[in-house]
């Protein structure tokens, strides 16, 4: 090969190499971009859409009550509340979330222990040497203080500590305090919810994609403030031991107010005690008293055994085996169906239970519900007690509201049946709760029903029930007092009173329940300690506050006795079983035995 040849083929050779070392380079430089690019990226994807989350599980420990939990934090820039809002039916907020700082600690970090507790503990109200004792215990992470004011969270981020952070956290906030402490319950640390509606919806509540839209409750917070301060007045009027008003609309079956004393601040749910927690109007179960003479009527009068007509022997006390019924104001005579209704007579009301029987009587509270379960949207649900042998003689106490326990819902649905036409409401607690169920169970016949509105409405014209009566709004209930039980025997000095009423009892629109636990009687009851005298004057109270508010026009010169209204033809009705002789009866009561159209 010549000398050029050769030189040719060096030449070419080096070139071939210096184009594939450049490749080479070039191959390296556009991974490596390739790479910062692939990094950057993941970045912005971690902060943009992860959210840069921290997640840290941590034992902390409740400052209200000492309980302690696991809790899973997670630190974003940008936290989203998961919880959604409650409100009342008329959309006011009665349970919200709001994000708040809580502060931590890595004692590790922090330089002078000494001078950060003194520092922190006078920012924040802390025990300084409490603080300093827990940053010397060796620990990585230290709560400090959860949920802090934005005044709190500044001050101590001016104090420039390293080792001090701030996690965002959700904080429910329930604007109403006590108010609707036991309808709207409350949530725990880990906001799950641990009573009422926050527990019994504790999965919609969370649900992000359901929180666009607030959970409307049917609850109206102007008929609970009313509620609440009437039935407190009582309560500390009578230094009662608690107290429980409910209000319901019959035609929807929702409660528009629902009250239980004593309540809590759910704000500070671990500072409350045990009875301050415990809802009567629902988990409570009572012995109602002579409220309950209001379903003895009506399974009389509903199986055909009475009639508007029917007398019955109370010359005397009544004995049962070893058991003797007396009359509280006893008339000594034989005592018609109206009168033994507005009197309220034990004895009466037994013998009625008597002629109707032991099973009939069992068949009919069970058909009204009363022997399970109220259905009602909380976790917080009495089972109501009774025998389980059902003998004669509980028939006859039963029949005037011993030996039968339920809770004060169950006694509310039972007369919304009896005075509306005859069919079991649904209860609910939430706004257009019921639109989607059928008609109610039918209990009484419509005839009964109308019996019952006017035995009411006698009540409160002519008996027991005189304080409730509101002029205009045609009130009409029924009183109750029943003496408490205590380690299985009665306390004569101990009663639970209450007062049941319908209104307006032309077309019952409403409901209304007050009962008082264990009130004391004073100069203003003449002492007593009854029904009449310490509940009814608080549903006078409600309902003349409660009738404007809902625009309800009041009647008045409605005669009491419009037979055409309120009453049909009996003249089929089974005979009188002993007329009472007239001149006994009070001239008040003689027309309602003698209108024709019974």
């Amino acid at each position: 090969m010549s000398r050029s040849g050769r030189q040719f083929i060096v030449k070419e050779s080096t070139g071939h190499r210096i184009i594939e070392q450049s490749r080479i380079r070039l191959w390296g430089a556009g991974l490596f971009f390739l790479l910062c690019f692939a990094s950057i990226s993941w970045r912005m994807i971690d902060v943009a859409v992860i959210g840069n989350k921290h997640v840290l599980t941590i034992t902390v420990t409740d400052p209200d009550n000492g309980e302690t939990s696991d809790v899973t934090a997670q630190q974003s820039p940008d936290p989203v509340l998961q919880r959604g809002d409650v409100v009342d039916r008329n959309g006011m907020l009665l349970a919200t979330s709001l994000m708040t700082a809580s502060l931590f600690a890595n004692p590790k970090e922090i330089k002078d222990h000494e001078d950060a507790a003194i520092r922190v503990g006078k920012t924040l109200g802390i025990d300084s040497n409490r603080l300093l004792a827990s940053f010397k215990g060796g620990k990585s992470f230290l709560w400090i203080k959860r949920n802090l004011t934005p005044k709190e969270e500044q001050a101590v981020n001016s104090l420039g500590i390293p080792g001090l952070y701030f996690l965002p956290e959700e904080k429910r906030v329930y604007p109403y305090g006590n108010l609707f402490s036991h309808e709207v319950g409350y949530v725990g640390l880990d906001n799950k919810g641990l009573a009422g509606i926050e527990k019994q919806f504790d999965r919609r509540l969370s649900d992000t994609a359901l929180n666009h839209e607030p959970f409307a409750l049917s609850l109206d917070a102007r008929l609970q403030a009313i509620m609440h301060e009437e039935v407190s007045k009582a309560v500390e009027e009578f230094h009662a031991v608690g107290a429980t008003g409910v209000i319901m609309d019959i035609h929807s079956g929702e409660l528009l107010s629902m009250v239980s004393l004593p309540d809590f601040d759910p704000n500070h749910a671990g500072k409350a005690s045990d009875n301050a927690r415990f809802n009567r109007a629902t988990l409570g179960v009572y012995e109602m008293g002579s409220t309950f003479k209001s379903f003895t009527m009506a399974m009389a009068l509903n199986y055909g055994t009475a009639n508007m007509k029917s007398s019955y022997d109370a010359t005397a006390p009544l004995k049962i085996a070893s058991f003797t019924v007396h009359d509280d104001e006893p008339k000594y005579r034989w005592m018609a169906v109206p009168e033994i209704y507005a009197f309220s007579s034990n004895i009466g009301a037994a013998r009625m239970a008597l002629e109707v029987g032991t099973k009939r009587q069992k068949m009919f509270l069970e058909k009204l519900g009363l022997m399970k379960p109220v259905d009602i949207e909380l976790p917080e649900r009495g089972s109501p007690l009774y025998p389980q042998d059902w003998k004669e003689i509980n028939s006859v106490t039963i029949a005037y509201g011993h030996g039968m326990s339920v809770s004060p819902l169950h006694l509310v649905r039972g007369i919304a049946a009896l005075v509306d036409g005859g069919t079991l409401p649904h209860l609910t607690l939430l706004k257009d709760g019921n639109k989607e169920r059928f008609e109610g169970e039918r209990v009484v016949s419509e005839q009964t029903s109308k019996n019952m509105r006017r035995l009411m409405r006698l009540v409160v014209d002519h008996g027991t029930g005189k304080n409730a009566d509101v002029a205009g709004y045609r009130v009409a209930g029924k009183t109750g007092t029943a003496e408490k039980v205590s380690g299985g025997v009665y306390e004569h000095n101990a009663k639970l009173t209450s007062f049941i009423a319908t209104f307006p009892v032309d077309n019952p629109r409403y409901v209304v329940l007050v009962m008082v636990d264990d009130p004391k009687g004073d100069a203003s009851t003449h002492e007593y300690a009854t029904g009449g005298w310490i509940s009814a004057p608080v549903v006078n109270r409600v309902i003349s506050r409660m009738g404007p508010l809902y625009g309800i026009a009041p009647q008045y010169n409605v005669p009491e006795d419009d037979a055409e209204k309120f009453w049909v033809d009996n003249s089929d009705s089974p005979p009188v079983k002993s007329s009472p002789h007239p001149a006994a009866l009070p001239a008040a009561l003689k027309k309602y035995l003698h209108v024709a159209s019974y």
